[in-house]
């Protein structure tokens, strides 16, 4: 049975949920964002303080009255609350008492802003980021104990009294929650006297606010994430790993218990990694298939052609064994004598098809020009019969062909191919051998003048141990493997031959090689 979550499967969905997890851990990065809009924020609330001290400083005092003055004259256009505080450190002027304004940041607006820290996502999704924040020490900053709202931050006015900055952070008690203020203090000098301070208050709800939402969008996007993350990766891992677990249930069972295949794999209509991997091994059990079926071919043929001449010897030894003339005992030994060397070129011949389609591969090459290849195999014939024979006639082209091959191997093929044509071509006609360059290929055609051959023998003419020759004793002679050592030859340097019959009388065999095109002058 297939297993629903494989192991490909499974890292699918582990990489795809890391690169989830990876932009969701830069909601770590929103604590930086806060901190830069708190600076922000006290930079504001610290300009604010410092315009009121100013505009109190120009007085040339520091009364309650020119402090409200200036607090109407500013008309609630400011942001933060602002206090006068005397040198005694007493509140002479309130902007939250003047107006009917109410109180900077009310807790009606904080409950509407904070509902979104009290979603169950939001509080989950924060666990890690927690978890984060301690492991790389990114903890909150540290706030004075709560205390209410109207109590002075006693730590900053001190600090302007004495003439320096002053600022510190205060939690506010509100309903649900404590809130976090925001206290700068600037001193009032007048005649070079620190006679009071401006105190500067300031809410972080805002800010805060906007993180809240922020990271509940982020939530959002991540859990929507990882729901699309897993669908597709179990998606995605079911339509590989079943094709692959498919394809390696199928190389289970493609053999029996004695090694014999029992099929192949059937090529798939996919059009990706996967359906071209079952179409390269459909391919594969086919040549597979194919060499197995060869194989058993030839031991078949083997054991065929091996009878007559076995039954001859057996027939021939056991006359010989009662016959008393010794010339008539002579003639039969020579007839065995000629059974055995035809059994030996039986053997000779299979053997060498089946080195030849075992080590070609594997053999040396190199760039072979044809053309002279040819010239020499046409000059080997008629040196080896001057007088006798028909004309071999040779037509190559301009250029320079070469193929990437054994020289000795391609010298075999068109040595048995044109060994074939003179033996059928009278002594008074002529063997044309011609090449021609097609594209990326060169073809070599072999024409002879004989009988042609046989339609019913068209398909069996590269067969193994077929010979076809009226009027002579096929057991004597040819052993029907030089077209069959031609094909394995060619078809081993990803070639092809054919024969077929001409118009006019008389066979062709056609050779196609690739060409060398590195190797091509010019």
């Amino acid at each position: 049975m297939i297993r629903f979550l494989s192991r490909i499967s499974i890292r699918l969905l582990a990489f795809n949920l890391l690169l989830v997890f990876l932009p969701a851990t830069g909601v770590l990065l929103l604590d930086t964002y806060e901190r830069h809009l708190l600076e922000a924020q006290e930079r504001t609330m610290s300009q604010e303080g410092r315009l009121l001290a100013a505009a109190l400083e120009a007085t040339g005092r520091l009364e309650s009255s020119d402090a409200r003055s200036i607090l109407l004259h500013l008309g609630m256009r400011h942001i933060a609350r602002l206090r006068v505080v005397d040198h005694n450190g007493g509140v002479i002027a309130d902007s939250s008492a003047l107006g009917p304004r109410r109180e900077p940041d009310a807790p009606a607006v904080e409950t509407a802003t904070s509902s979104d820290r009290e979603r169950p996502l939001y509080k989950i999704f924060m666990l890690p980021v927690r978890a984060a924040r301690l492991l790389t020490g990114q903890n909150p900053p540290d706030t004075s104990p709560a205390q209410p709202f109207d109590e002075l931050p006693r730590t900053a006015v001190q600090q302007a009294l004495k003439g320096r900055y002053g600022a510190t952070t205060l939690i506010r008690p509100t309903v649900g929650r404590d809130t976090v203020e925001l206290h700068i203090a600037i001193p009032i000098r007048v005649d070079g006297t620190v006679v009071g301070a401006v105190l500067v208050s300031q809410s972080t709800w805002r800010v805060m606010n906007t993180l809240y939402a922020v990271r509940l969008d982020v939530a959002r996007v991540v859990l929507i994430s990882l729901v699309v993350a897993g669908a597709l990766s179990l998606l995605l891992g079911l339509t590989i790993a079943r094709p692959l677990t498919r394809l390696r249930r199928r190389s289970e069972e493609i053999l029996d218990r004695r090694g014999r295949l029992t099929g192949g794999f059937e090529a798939g209509v996919r059009r990706d990694e996967i359906g071209d991997l079952e179409r390269a091994l459909a391919e594969l059990t086919r040549r597979l298939e194919d060499h197995l079926s060869a194989t058993e071919s030839l031991a078949s043929d083997l054991s065929h052609e091996f009878k007559n001449p076995l039954a001859s010897i057996r027939a021939t030894t056991e006359v010989a064994l009662d016959e008393n003339d010794p010339k008539i005992r002579h003639t039969m030994l020579e007839n065995i004598q000629t059974d055995v060397a035809r059994l030996e070129r039986l053997l000779s011949g299979a053997q060498e098809i089946s080195r030849i389609e075992m080590l070609i591969e594997r053999e040396d090459r190199d760039q072979v020009p044809l053309g002279a290849l040819l010239e020499g195999v046409q000059e080997a014939f008629r040196r080896r019969r001057p007088d006798q024979g028909p004309t071999i006639n040779l037509s190559l082209p301009d250029r320079d062909v070469r193929i990437w091959a054994s020289g000795d191997r391609l010298l075999q093929v068109f040595e048995n191919l044109l060994a074939n044509a003179v033996s059928f071509t009278p002594t008074d006609r002529q063997v044309i051998v011609s090449m021609e360059v097609v594209n990326d290929w060169a073809e070599v055609i072999i024409s002879d003048d004989g009988p042609g051959i046989p339609p019913e023998h068209l398909d069996r003419i590269f067969s193994r141990f077929f010979s076809y020759r009226p009027g002579t004793d096929p057991g004597r002679g040819h052993m029907g493997l030089g077209l069959a050592i031609v094909k394995a030859i060619v078809e081993g340097y990803g070639g092809t031959v054919t024969a077929e019959n001409r118009a006019q009388g008389g066979a062709r065999f056609v050779v196609r090689l690739r060409r060398e095109l590195s190797a091509i002058s010019s």
